[in-house]
């Protein structure tokens, strides 16, 4: 497997993270992710060191307190990527569809988004990672972890654009 399409279905499993938004027991909207984020981290590579990756991210509310649409930019030394997705969420549930156009895969998202908390799956043809994702005010941070992957972990640190 091509090292560039690990670092995309990682990256992929990671910026999807970010869609969902929200700790652990009462319904959060997706709405609050509205507009413009950006920052950066890191992504480890299964059999390599620690490498620094920079994003920046677009949500649009879609269906007030229903869905939302995300448009991710992610890049290193190494790679660049641009992923659209869009999630849908019934009281604490999440479900949708993601899609990287840099590298053509796609397929699903599915998890919880409560309180501040969101706990995802990623899943394509051939990606499967797990997302924590905490947001709070304008800060928000993910842990992707993909065992199996070349990319096996990412964390970032996103702030919401100043208006």
């Amino acid at each position: 497997m091509s090292w560039k399409f690990s670092i995309v279905r990682t990256g992929i499993a990671a910026c999807l993270a970010l869609v969902t938004s929200g700790s652990s027991y009462a319904a959060t909207s997706l709405d609050s992710l509205a507009g413009g984020w950006a920052g950066s981290g890191s992504m480890k590579p299964s059999n390599g060191d620690w490498e620094k990756v920079r994003c920046k991210v677009a949500y649009n509310v879609t269906k007030p307190g229903k869905a939302i649409s995300l448009d991710l930019r992610c890049a290193s030394d190494a790679y660049k990527m641009s992923l659209s997705a869009n999630i849908e969420q019934n009281e604490t549930q999440l479900s949708g569809n993601w899609f990287e156009s840099e590298y053509r895969q796609g397929g699903k998202i599915s998890g919880t988004n409560s309180d501040g908390l969101i706990e995802a799956r990623i899943e394509g043809e051939t990606v499967a990672a797990l997302v924590t994702i905490r947001t709070k005010g304008g800060h928000q941070s993910f842990v992707m972890e993909a065992p199996g992957s070349w990319l096996s972990q990412v964390t970032i640190e996103l702030n919401k654009d100043a208006k």
